[in-house]
């Protein structure tokens, strides 16, 4: 080996080790994606990261090489841009845009499910699941906790590897608050835009963001959910396991002009806020990888339980600001035992830190 000569017999190992490998490190470098639904700007900003080498954020591995139009002729939200990214990722991206999804299915290694609308995602998750592609499936899961259940169910049921994520649980800026203390944080404060879809729970669209975020730096463990709404502004709390809680100022019609989104996380001996914004990148990577892996980074039990939290939400503001349980609300949709909120006792006294009893002296 020290001369650099390998043997024969060497030679004949490395060979056969190296064609073992060149499948996998093809399929890595060259990852044909398929695009369900074409009435989301994520349509258009997945595909440029993925297929063109001279952006900036371009992410290597994957290109995305057929689409299916789709679209819901009854919300203008969809209706109105399907013909317009359409042409976009046919006309400057080169994806074929094709007739049906089982066709998109089988001309690709993996799907990314972006139709803006959640109504028909069931239906066309129940495509994908067929085909037995791993996919992605965007913001929001569907239009009901109910159908989000059983889209979960049937995947799982048919080995058929997913997962969904809001582009905020990457963000730098989120992470950093995330990790900033080994501890739980005692309590999270999250606001940002929260504009309604018709045909869903209110937070469903764009609220999924925040809560995504609360969500990243919280954990799971969220108990119950009580809201106060007004047609601008809702507040929505959440009680997690030892007595923390997590808070969402959802704005729906953005009064002050901001699309911003901010964390501020109440720590054990620190208040760490957010500083910065994000965008899509460093969810398209989490997505490739996980196309590449099969390993996905959210369970469907974490997923779920983000969703219960704005469905509980929405609960609550039907019956006033009452105080709705995630397991209730998870039980009713379906979900298995394996996925319900377990439900913890009040948190015991709290030792209190040396810096907490100098303070208090």
């Amino acid at each position: 080996m020290s001369n650099g000569i390998l043997k024969p017999w060497h030679q004949r190992i490395a060979s056969v080790a190296l064609v073992g490998l060149l499948p996998s490190l093809a399929m890595a470098d060259n990852l044909r994606i398929g695009i369900i639904g074409l009435d989301s700007s994520h349509s258009e900003q997945f595909t440029l990261r993925l297929n063109d080498p001279a952006n900036p954020n371009h992410i290597p591995g994957a290109r995305v090489v057929a689409a299916f139009a789709g679209g819901s002729p009854d919300l203008p939200e969809s209706a109105t841009r399907v013909a317009g990214f359409t042409a976009i990722l046919r006309d400057k991206y080169g994806v074929k845009i094709m007739a049906s999804i089982p066709e998109v299915c089988t001309a690709v290694d993996a799907v990314m499910i972006l139709s803006v609308d959640g109504r028909p995602h069931l239906d066309q998750a129940k495509d994908v699941i067929a085909s037995g592609k791993p996919f992605f499936l965007d913001k929001p899961v569907a239009a009901s906790l109910k159908d989000a259940v059983e889209i979960f169910k049937l995947a799982e049921g048919a080995k058929v590897p997913f997962f969904s994520s809001s582009a905020t649980r990457w963000w730098p800026g989120v992470v950093e608050v995330a990790t900033s203390d080994k501890l739980p944080a005692r309590s999270t404060l999250v606001y940002g835009p929260a504009p309604e879809l018709p045909f869903h729970p209110d937070l469903f669209f764009y609220g999924i963001h925040s809560v995504e975020a609360l969500f990243t730096v919280m954990g799971s463990g969220c108990q119950s959910v009580e809201r106060t709404s007004v047609p601008d502004t809702s507040v929505v709390t959440g009680i997690w396991e030892r007595g923390r809680l997590g808070t969402v100022h959802a704005l729906h019609t953005l009064p002050m002009g901001s699309t911003d989104y901010k964390l501020i996380r109440f720590g054990q001996e620190a208040i760490t806020e957010q500083k910065n914004q994000g965008d899509y990148t460093p969810l398209l990577r989490e997505i490739v990888k996980f196309f590449q892996t099969k390993q996905a980074p959210v369970t469907a039990k974490q997923t779920l339980e983000i969703y219960a939290f704005m469905e509980a939400a929405q609960e609550s503001k039907k019956q006033s600001g009452k105080l709705i349980l995630l397991r209730d609300v998870l039980s009713k949709a379906g979900a298995p035992e394996a996925w319900l909120p377990v439900v913890t006792p009040p948190a015991p006294k709290e030792v209190k830190s040396e810096k907490a009893k100098k303070l208090d002296k």
